[in-house]
Protein backbone atom coordinates (compact mmCIF):
# COMPACT_ATOMS: atom_id res chain seq x y z
CA UNK A 1 0.00 0.00 0.00
CA UNK A 2 1.65 3.70 -1.40
CA UNK A 3 2.17 5.62 1.78
CA UNK A 4 -0.56 8.46 0.72
CA UNK A 5 -2.95 5.27 0.93
CA UNK A 6 -1.82 4.60 4.23
CA UNK A 7 -2.15 8.59 5.43
CA UNK A 8 -5.74 8.44 3.94
CA UNK A 9 -6.45 5.88 5.91
CA UNK A 10 -5.24 7.00 9.00
CA UNK A 11 -6.89 10.43 8.10
CA UNK A 12 -10.19 9.05 8.19
CA UNK A 13 -10.15 6.64 10.64
CA UNK A 14 -8.76 9.08 13.35
CA UNK A 15 -11.54 11.80 11.83
CA UNK A 16 -14.05 9.70 12.10
CA UNK A 17 -13.21 8.88 15.42
CA UNK A 18 -12.97 12.15 16.51
CA UNK A 19 -15.99 13.58 15.42
CA UNK A 20 -18.38 10.95 15.75
CA UNK A 21 -21.73 11.82 17.22
CA UNK A 22 -24.59 10.01 18.28
CA UNK A 23 -27.88 10.98 18.96
CA UNK A 24 -29.91 7.94 20.58
CA UNK A 25 -33.89 8.36 20.71
CA UNK A 26 -35.68 6.14 23.78
CA UNK A 27 -39.23 5.82 22.45
CA UNK A 28 -41.94 2.68 22.21
CA UNK A 29 -44.07 1.54 18.80
CA UNK A 30 -47.48 3.46 19.56
CA UNK A 31 -49.76 0.68 20.35
CA UNK A 32 -52.67 1.36 22.07
CA UNK A 33 -53.00 0.56 25.66
CA UNK A 34 -49.33 1.06 26.30
CA UNK A 35 -48.05 4.36 24.81
CA UNK A 36 -48.85 7.61 27.00
CA UNK A 37 -50.74 5.81 29.46
CA UNK A 38 -51.03 8.60 31.55
CA UNK A 39 -53.12 10.31 29.03
CA UNK A 40 -55.36 7.26 28.78
CA UNK A 41 -58.06 8.64 31.08
CA UNK A 42 -58.08 11.88 29.66
CA UNK A 43 -58.08 10.78 26.15
CA UNK A 44 -58.70 6.91 25.75
CA UNK A 45 -55.91 4.68 24.90
CA UNK A 46 -56.35 4.93 21.23
CA UNK A 47 -56.24 9.28 21.07
CA UNK A 48 -53.08 8.62 23.55
CA UNK A 49 -51.20 6.32 21.44
CA UNK A 50 -51.64 8.57 18.66
CA UNK A 51 -50.21 11.47 20.85
CA UNK A 52 -47.12 9.30 21.24
CA UNK A 53 -46.83 8.81 17.41
CA UNK A 54 -47.16 12.29 16.66
CA UNK A 55 -44.73 13.61 19.22
CA UNK A 56 -42.23 10.84 18.29
CA UNK A 57 -42.57 11.84 14.30
CA UNK A 58 -42.51 15.81 15.38
CA UNK A 59 -39.10 14.55 17.43
CA UNK A 60 -37.63 13.19 14.59
CA UNK A 61 -38.23 16.06 12.80
CA UNK A 62 -36.18 18.32 14.60
CA UNK A 63 -33.07 15.89 14.76
CA UNK A 64 -33.21 15.56 10.44
CA UNK A 65 -31.42 18.98 9.86
CA UNK A 66 -28.72 17.70 12.21
CA UNK A 67 -27.79 15.29 9.47
CA UNK A 68 -27.16 17.75 7.70
CA UNK A 69 -24.69 19.80 9.77
CA UNK A 70 -22.69 17.71 11.84
CA UNK A 71 -21.43 14.26 11.96
CA UNK A 72 -23.98 12.54 13.24
CA UNK A 73 -26.06 9.02 13.55
CA UNK A 74 -29.49 8.00 14.57
CA UNK A 75 -30.26 5.09 16.65
CA UNK A 76 -34.06 4.45 17.74
CA UNK A 77 -34.28 2.31 20.88
CA UNK A 78 -37.69 1.20 21.15
CA UNK A 79 -40.03 -0.74 23.43
CA UNK A 80 -42.97 -2.72 22.44
CA UNK A 81 -43.26 -4.08 18.67
CA UNK A 82 -40.37 -5.25 16.82
CA UNK A 83 -38.02 -4.14 14.06
CA UNK A 84 -40.06 -4.44 11.18
CA UNK A 85 -43.00 -2.38 12.61
CA UNK A 86 -40.72 0.21 13.69
CA UNK A 87 -39.26 0.63 10.21
CA UNK A 88 -42.73 0.33 8.61
CA UNK A 89 -43.60 3.44 11.12
CA UNK A 90 -40.35 6.06 10.74
CA UNK A 91 -38.47 4.23 7.57
CA UNK A 92 -35.64 2.54 7.12
CA UNK A 93 -33.03 5.10 6.99
CA UNK A 94 -32.77 5.06 10.70
CA UNK A 95 -30.72 2.31 13.49
CA UNK A 96 -33.08 0.21 15.15
CA UNK A 97 -32.18 -1.16 18.69
CA UNK A 98 -35.16 -3.08 21.52
CA UNK A 99 -34.38 -1.69 24.83
CA UNK A 100 -33.28 -3.86 27.43
CA UNK A 101 -34.86 -4.90 30.26
CA UNK A 102 -34.28 -2.87 33.13
CA UNK A 103 -35.32 0.41 34.60
CA UNK A 104 -34.39 3.69 32.79
CA UNK A 105 -31.25 4.13 34.52
CA UNK A 106 -30.15 0.48 33.31
CA UNK A 107 -31.11 1.00 29.63
CA UNK A 108 -29.74 4.23 28.86
CA UNK A 109 -26.22 2.65 30.96
CA UNK A 110 -26.70 0.22 28.08
CA UNK A 111 -27.28 2.18 25.69
CA UNK A 112 -24.45 4.95 26.39
CA UNK A 113 -22.01 1.48 26.87
CA UNK A 114 -22.92 0.08 23.65
CA UNK A 115 -22.28 3.73 21.19
CA UNK A 116 -19.21 4.11 23.39
CA UNK A 117 -17.76 0.58 22.64
CA UNK A 118 -18.31 1.65 19.43
CA UNK A 119 -15.64 4.28 18.95
CA UNK A 120 -18.21 7.23 19.29
CA UNK A 121 -16.72 10.57 20.55
CA UNK A 122 -19.91 12.38 22.14
CA UNK A 123 -23.87 10.77 22.59
CA UNK A 124 -26.86 12.11 23.46
CA UNK A 125 -29.79 10.50 24.41
CA UNK A 126 -33.62 11.79 24.73
CA UNK A 127 -36.87 10.62 24.67
CA UNK A 128 -40.06 11.70 22.01
CA UNK A 129 -42.23 13.58 25.44
CA UNK A 130 -40.32 17.15 24.77
CA UNK A 131 -41.57 18.87 21.66
CA UNK A 132 -39.57 21.87 23.21
CA UNK A 133 -36.29 20.73 22.24
CA UNK A 134 -35.64 22.11 18.78
CA UNK A 135 -32.70 21.15 16.61
CA UNK A 136 -31.24 24.80 17.83
CA UNK A 137 -31.12 23.16 21.67
CA UNK A 138 -29.45 19.76 20.41
CA UNK A 139 -27.27 21.32 18.54
CA UNK A 140 -25.97 23.12 21.24
CA UNK A 141 -25.92 19.60 23.33
CA UNK A 142 -23.49 18.55 21.25
CA UNK A 143 -20.99 21.73 21.08
CA UNK A 144 -21.21 21.74 24.63
CA UNK A 145 -19.61 17.96 24.66
CA UNK A 146 -16.52 19.51 23.13
CA UNK A 147 -16.07 21.07 26.61
CA UNK A 148 -17.59 19.44 29.54
CA UNK A 149 -18.34 15.68 30.60
CA UNK A 150 -21.93 15.73 30.62
CA UNK A 151 -24.76 17.95 29.43
CA UNK A 152 -28.27 17.96 31.09
CA UNK A 153 -31.81 19.21 30.11
CA UNK A 154 -33.80 19.79 32.88
CA UNK A 155 -37.62 18.70 33.00
CA UNK A 156 -39.76 20.98 35.21
CA UNK A 157 -41.06 18.32 36.77
CA UNK A 158 -37.85 17.19 38.01
CA UNK A 159 -36.28 14.73 35.50
CA UNK A 160 -34.42 15.73 32.46
CA UNK A 161 -35.51 15.59 28.98
CA UNK A 162 -32.00 15.14 27.32
CA UNK A 163 -28.69 13.63 28.85
CA UNK A 164 -25.19 14.05 27.00
CA UNK A 165 -22.21 12.19 27.68
CA UNK A 166 -18.17 11.83 26.30
CA UNK A 167 -17.57 8.97 27.67
CA UNK A 168 -19.67 5.93 29.86
CA UNK A 169 -20.52 6.65 33.41
CA UNK A 170 -22.93 3.99 34.65
CA UNK A 171 -22.62 5.67 38.53
CA UNK A 172 -24.87 8.35 36.64
CA UNK A 173 -27.43 5.88 36.41
CA UNK A 174 -26.86 4.51 39.92
CA UNK A 175 -29.11 4.93 43.32
CA UNK A 176 -31.74 7.13 41.49
CA UNK A 177 -35.51 6.88 41.94
CA UNK A 178 -37.09 7.55 38.31
CA UNK A 179 -40.09 8.80 37.86
CA UNK A 180 -39.53 11.23 40.60
CA UNK A 181 -38.86 14.85 40.81
CA UNK A 182 -35.87 14.36 42.36
CA UNK A 183 -33.69 12.90 39.38
CA UNK A 184 -32.56 15.78 38.49
CA UNK A 185 -31.02 16.77 41.56
CA UNK A 186 -29.44 13.54 42.27
CA UNK A 187 -27.96 13.08 38.79
CA UNK A 188 -26.19 16.57 39.15
CA UNK A 189 -25.23 15.60 42.69
CA UNK A 190 -23.71 12.26 41.62
CA UNK A 191 -21.87 14.74 38.68
CA UNK A 192 -20.56 17.26 41.37
CA UNK A 193 -19.25 14.21 43.51
CA UNK A 194 -17.12 12.54 40.65
CA UNK A 195 -16.01 15.93 39.92
CA UNK A 196 -17.49 16.09 36.37
CA UNK A 197 -17.81 19.09 34.45
CA UNK A 198 -21.68 19.79 33.92
CA UNK A 199 -23.26 22.09 31.48
CA UNK A 200 -27.46 22.03 31.98
CA UNK A 201 -29.34 23.74 28.94
CA UNK A 202 -33.19 25.34 29.16
CA UNK A 203 -35.62 23.40 31.54
CA UNK A 204 -38.51 22.71 29.28
CA UNK A 205 -41.69 20.64 30.24
CA UNK A 206 -42.06 16.98 29.09
CA UNK A 207 -45.79 16.24 27.96
CA UNK A 208 -46.94 13.18 30.08
CA UNK A 209 -50.44 14.53 31.53
CA UNK A 210 -53.37 15.48 30.43
CA UNK A 211 -52.40 19.13 32.27
CA UNK A 212 -49.59 19.21 29.57
CA UNK A 213 -51.08 18.66 26.54
CA UNK A 214 -51.38 22.59 25.92
CA UNK A 215 -48.10 22.65 25.31
CA UNK A 216 -48.24 20.12 22.50
CA UNK A 217 -50.99 21.45 20.78
CA UNK A 218 -49.23 24.78 20.77
CA UNK A 219 -46.37 23.45 19.25
CA UNK A 220 -47.18 20.63 16.71
CA UNK A 221 -49.05 23.50 14.96
CA UNK A 222 -45.87 26.10 15.11
CA UNK A 223 -44.19 24.85 12.05
CA UNK A 224 -42.94 25.97 8.81
CA UNK A 225 -43.63 24.77 5.49
CA UNK A 226 -40.58 22.49 5.46
CA UNK A 227 -41.83 20.54 8.23
CA UNK A 228 -39.84 22.58 10.72
CA UNK A 229 -40.53 24.48 13.71
CA UNK A 230 -40.48 28.15 13.11
CA UNK A 231 -39.66 29.28 16.96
Amino acid sequence: MALSSLYELWRNTNHSAIVTERLIIFTRYPEPGKAKTRLIPALGAEAAADVHRQMTEFTLTQVKPLLGSRSLTVEVWFAGGDRIQMEAWLGSGLHYQPQPDGNLGDRMTQAFQSTFDSGVAAAVIIGTDCPELTEVLLEKAFQALQQTDVVLGPATDGGYYLIGLRQAIPDLFQAIAWSTDHVLQKTVAIAENLNLSLTLLPMLTDVDRPEDLPIWEKWKNTRSTDGRTTG
